[in-house]
């Protein structure tokens, strides 16, 4: 009951759902630490790439039209019904007849020209202008003080709104800032009058870049995303052939192996025609990015569960999986519930970050989740190799001991990436490398593609079903270690016929007795 209550409460936080823009609802302005007086709010940090040269302004009156002719090919960061509201008690200090009674300042700035806001240019930890070096020629009273860049002029970009007598609100006129240097921009609301405490910003904020609306981090994702549905397209061919091929001899491990590729490659297509639209659009449809996020945390679910069956000598070592059987199932529920609302929040809410305490609540119990995934996966691999040397199953033991070399790289392959990953993050505070902070989740997909890639050559069909099949142990395991898993060797039928009786009928007393134990 609590899992379906989470569920709908976070599709109904996501419900219309925007893509590349920044909403604010209602929110409050920030006060400096300093003596400056300066009060500010972040509304929005995003990668984008450099406007095409067709156009000259710099900044065009818009009507909102997300398809006007006039910003093709254009980047551009777009100011929507963004309103500031005072209080009621700053509002009445104001006199009725004057025009301007408060400022409010939209500051815009490449991440490259942080220090040329706030005084730090006149050795001054200020931020807001104050009388002595307005006096001095440096910055307007009751301004930000911002230096000019001497190569553009125009920027970091300062966009005024001004309260009138004493109105408790005030709107941005709507306008197009285009973007025509490739960086990582910043956009900060300021005020320094100290009447104007307690103001509150609604509204939101457009950002495009020249290709379409898909911010710069998530851009080549879309390329990415179309290679890997292609990737899952040919081994999902390659397997069905031989799964064709050798249909007599399929086991139940097969159709396991086989809903995880279609399930990788239903993934991977659908999050590309999500990417595809929401570039062009400029926002997500939320059926298809429900489905895509369903596709990807049931697709995680499977994979983790394959390699645990696997590991756990599941067709091989033994026919069934027993008393453990409920204990995976559950596992696997409860792990794909967890991803369920991780993916819901990351993907189905707008570009805004979300706060650090929200994140952190949803991804601790996916990361526990996992470890437990890893070190079951181990200790039960241990357990299967313990068990076919004393089988003395040569064949078996040659299978698993490739499969345990793969499954030890591509962990020694994370903890890696971990930390490079927190390397990354901690060296770059500012998403001054947005450009290659995609390789970050394309990895993972790689290394999820790499894992069935080794599964399904290890565990491809064949003529041989003595690869795969569980084994009394009898007299005939001799003529199933004479079998090579790589030379591709056939056995008469009513041999390969006799062991897949076996392995179907015999020896369940002892294994399911060795079950209950473990």
């Amino acid at each position: 009951m609590d899992l379906g209550f989470l569920i709908v409460a976070l599709l109904m936080c996501v419900n219309g759902v925007r893509g590349s823009i920044h909403e604010y609802r209602n929110e409050g302005f920030i006060p400096q630490s300093n003596d400056s007086n300066a009060f500010f709010f972040h509304g929005g940090s995003e990668g984008l790439y450099a406007s095409k040269p067709l156009h000259s302004s710099s900044i065009s009156q818009d009507t909102g039209n997300n398809n006007n002719p006039s910003l093709k090919g254009k980047s551009f960061i777009r100011f929507e019904t963004v309103t500031f509201v005072r209080t009621e008690e700053s509002a009445s200090k104001q006199p009725e007849m004057q025009q301007n009674t408060g400022l409010v300042e939209a500051i815009i700035l490449e991440v490259k020209d942080r220090k040329r806001i706030g005084g730090s240019f006149l050795n001054s930890n200020l931020i807001c202008c104050n009388p002595t070096l307005a006096d001095a020629g440096s910055c307007k009273l009751g301004e930000v003080i911002i230096q000019k860049n001497k190569d553009n002029p125009d920027w970091p970009k300062r966009i005024k709104t001004f309260f009138a007598g004493n109105n408790k609100e005030t709107k941005v006129d709507t306008q197009d800032v285009e973007i025509n240097s490739t960086g990582m921009y910043y956009l900060y609301f300021m005020f320094c009058d100290p009447n104007l405490k307690g103001t509150l910003i609604k509204g939101r904020t457009v950002w495009r870049n020249p290709d379409g609306y898909l911010p710069g981090k998530m851009a080549p994702l879309m390329t990415f995303y179309g290679f890997m549905s292609l990737a899952y397209l040919v081994l999902g061919l390659l397997w069905f052939l031989r799964f064709v091929q050798f249909w007599r001899d399929i086991t139940q491990l097969h159709y396991h192996i086989t809903a995880v590729i279609a399930l990788g490659m239903c993934e991977m297509a659908v999050w590309y025609f999500e990417y595809v639209n929401f570039n062009s659009t400029g926002h997500r449809p939320m059926g298809v990015t429900l489905w895509a996020v369903t596709f990807s945390s049931v697709k995680k679910t499977l994979s983790r569960l394959l390699l645990l069956v696997v590991s756990m000598g599941y067709g091989v070592v033994k026919p069934t999986l027993g008393g453990l059987t409920s204990r995976v199932l559950l596992l696997g529920a409860v792990y794909f519930f967890a991803t369920e609302a991780l993916e819901l929040v990351e993907h189905l809410g707008n570009i805004n970050d979300f706060s650090g305490k929200t994140k952190l609540f949803l991804v601790l119990p996916v990361a526990f989740l996992d470890s437990c995934f890893i070190l079951w996966i181990f200790s039960s691999l241990s357990r299967t190799l313990e068990k076919l040397q004393l089988r003395r199953n040569t064949a078996k033991l040659e299978l698993y001991r490739k499969f345990t070399n793969s499954l030890a790289v591509s962990v020694l392959l994370s903890i890696a990436w971990i930390g490079f990953e927190l390397y990354f993050n901690a060296t770059d505070p500012l998403s001054e490398l947005w450009q290659i902070a995609w390789i970050i989740p394309a990895f993972w997909i790689l290394l999820a593609y790499f894992l069935l890639v080794v599964i399904c050559i290890l565990w491809a069909p064949s003529r041989n079903p003595t690869r795969y099949a569980y084994l009394e142990e009898t007299g005939d395991d001799f003529d199933e270690e004479g079998i090579s898993l790589t030379s591709g060797a056939m056995v008469s039928g009513d041999a390969a016929g006799k062991l897949e009786r076996k392995g179907l009928s015999a020896g369940l007393g002892e294994d399911l007795e060795e079950d209950k134990r473990e």
